[in-house]
C-alpha cells in the first residue's frame, strides 16, 4: 500500500467515523434541519436546556463536524436554474475522474460523488436550461479518459433533504 493510499484511508476513518450523540444532540439537529435560524433560546426550549448549554452543543456538534455548515436552501426553478439532472460518467481511470472532481467549482454542480455500479462518478447539475446542459456535457465528454455520460434529467422533485439525526 502506498503512503498516499495510507493517509486516504486515514482520512477516511476520521470523517466516516460516527459521532457520539445522545438523544438531546439528535434533537437539536432535528430542530436544526427544520430551520437552521432558530436561536439558541428557541433550541433551549425545544430540548428543556439552558441557553449556554445549547450553545456549547452546538459549537461541539460544528467542531466534530457533525454540522458542516449554516446555510440557506435556495429554490433553484426561482433562480433560473429549471432543468434539474443527475449524470453518471464513466472514465477509464481514476485521474479522469480527478479531473471531474474538479469541476467542483462550477455553480451549476451541485453534488459529485464517486460511486460503485456501472459508472464511476454521478454529478447533480441544476443548469439553466438544455443549451447550458448541453455545454457543460459537451466538456464532460471532450476530457481524456471518459468513456460514457448518462443523463437523468428529473421531471419532478417530491423530497429533497439532508440526513435525518434521528
Amino acid at each position: 500500500m502506498t503512503q498516499q493510499q495510507k493517509e486516504t484511508d486515514a482520512v477516511r476513518q476520521i470523517r466516516h467515523k460516527p459521532a457520539e450523540l445522545d438523544a438531546i444532540d439528535r434533537k437539536i439537529l432535528g430542530a436544526l434541519a427544520q430551520d437552521a435560524s432558530q436561536s439558541y433560546a428557541e433550541l433551549s426550549e425545544i430540548v428543556h436546556l439552558s441557553k449556554p448549554a445549547v450553545h456549547d452543543r452546538v459549537k461541539r456538534l460544528k467542531r466534530e463536524g457533525v454540522i458542516k455548515g449554516t446555510v440557506a436552501i435556495l429554490d433553484g426553478c426561482k433562480l433560473g436554474r429549471t432543468l434539474l439532472t443527475f449524470l453518471v460518467v464513466d472514465t477509464s481511470s481514476y485521474n479522469a475522474t480527478r479531473q471531474l472532481l474538479a469541476l467542483a467549482g462550477r455553480p451549476e454542480i451541485e453534488e459529485l460523488h464517486t460511486v460503485a455500479g456501472d459508472g464511476c462518478l454521478m454529478i447533480k447539475v441544476r443548469a439553466d436550461d438544455t443549451e447550458s446542459l448541453e455545454t457543460l456535457l459537451m466538456e464532460i465528454q471532450s476530457l481524456e479518459g471518459v468513456r460514457s455520460v448518462r443523463s437523468y434529467i428529473a421531471l419532478s422533485t417530491f423530497l429533497e433533504r439532508g440526513p435525518s439525526p434521528g
